[in-house]
């Protein structure tokens, strides 16, 4: 992980990336912020406290897919909701986040704060790097595998960070979004520790 592409030159990247994306994307987001207006739902965005590099925690932000204040889940779900989530175009906002030096591009994603006190320090290597919009846990299975089997896929990629480890997950992150399929991120199975 001490590589210089680790230490320097993946921020580089995240920086320029980041920016790439928010001049290609603008034109969505405006649409996107459009259609929450257009269907009165408000906030557009879901901010929540997020464990970071050095375990240190920070704000992430989402495009909210859920209403505020039903409920059953099935009661908060809207159709702009869904439609993001499926396309996950609800974490386009996390751009910021990487622009901002909270995240990256590519790394283990961030989990909520309230997992911290549950982790071993073993799990808590995967702090040793900024989390990601995208990872190698992402893409290997994301919500349809066991959070143990995610701890290893993030301490896996923390031990083989390179330009072309993250080249090849971001091909494959776009690949996996070209390819319609059923979204399972409401089912997770929220951490509990070991």
């Amino acid at each position: 992980m001490s590589s210089i592409y680790a230490l320097h030159i993946k921020r580089l990247l995240d920086i320029f990336l980041s920016i790439i994306g928010f001049l290609l994307c603008s034109w969505l987001l405006v649409t996107i912020g459009l259609a929450y207006l257009l269907t009165l739902q408000f906030p557009v965005l879901f901010t929540q406290e997020r464990i970071g590099k050095g375990n240190q925690p920070f704000v992430m932000y989402k495009f909210r897919t859920l209403r505020n204040g039903a409920a059953s889940l099935q009661d908060r779900r809207f159709w702009l909701g869904d439609f993001l989530r499926f396309f996950s175009l609800d974490e386009l906002p996390q751009l910021w986040n990487v622009l901002h030096g909270d995240m990256s591009l590519v790394g283990p994603r961030p989990l909520p704060t309230e997992y911290l006190p549950l982790m071993n320090e073993e799990q808590k290597l995967r702090h040793q790097v900024r989390p990601g919009i995208t990872g190698w846990a992402q893409i290997n299975g994301r919500h349809e595998i066991n959070w143990q089997t995610k701890f290893l896929l993030d301490q896996y990629y923390i031990n083989h960070i390179t330009l072309v480890f993250d080249i090849k997950i971001m091909i494959r992150t776009l690949a996996l979004l070209l390819i319609p399929r059923k979204d399972q991120s409401l089912q997770e199975k929220k951490f509990e520790g070991n």
